[in-house]
């Protein structure tokens, strides 16, 4: 469980990632050397997985966007290894959720273009062993997008 004083420093670099340890405790009405103690302490525990710039796809060319809902043939473990392993390792895929429902798998995937798209269907998707199908969903318009949690 995280405190008080956590979350709000959790908020604030979720805003400005790129704030100094000086402005961050100013935000947060901490001094300099405890706001820094309590960053270090989320960052090795693991809390601040990391640090990175949000990217606009559309203006940094990866015009096509689409949630793949994927299917296995059979849940062994070799087969669902695989099919992590594989996914994993693919630049394209943002994100993977492993899920209830019709679907095993939720793929959030980017691509440059349809032709791109069809390219990691007919390359990649399909390659794979024990899917039983793979349906898509392509985003025609994106309403939010956001990675930051609710503090």
């Amino acid at each position: 469980m995280i405190e008080k004083q956590d979350e709000h420093i959790l908020a604030q670099l979720q805003k400005d990632g790129r704030a100094t340890n000086q402005q961050l405790a100013e935000d947060v009405g901490m001094s300099t050397s405890a706001c820094w103690r309590r960053v270090r302490a989320l960052e090795q525990a693991g809390v601040i997985k990391g640090y990175s710039a949000l990217v606009d796809r559309e203006k940094a060319g990866f015009a096509t966007s689409a949630i793949l809902h994927v299917s296995l043939e059979r849940h062994d473990a070799k087969f669902v290894d695989e099919f992590v392993s594989q996914v994993t390792a693919r630049a394209e895929v943002l994100e993977c959720f492993a899920t209830t429902g019709d679907a095993d798998y939720h793929l959030r995937v980017v691509v440059r273009d349809m032709r791109a798209y069809n390219h990691f269907l007919d390359d990649f998707m399909f390659r794979l062993p024990g899917i039983r199908y793979v349906r898509t969903n392509v985003i025609l318009k994106e309403i939010k997008t956001s990675v930051a949690l609710p503090f």
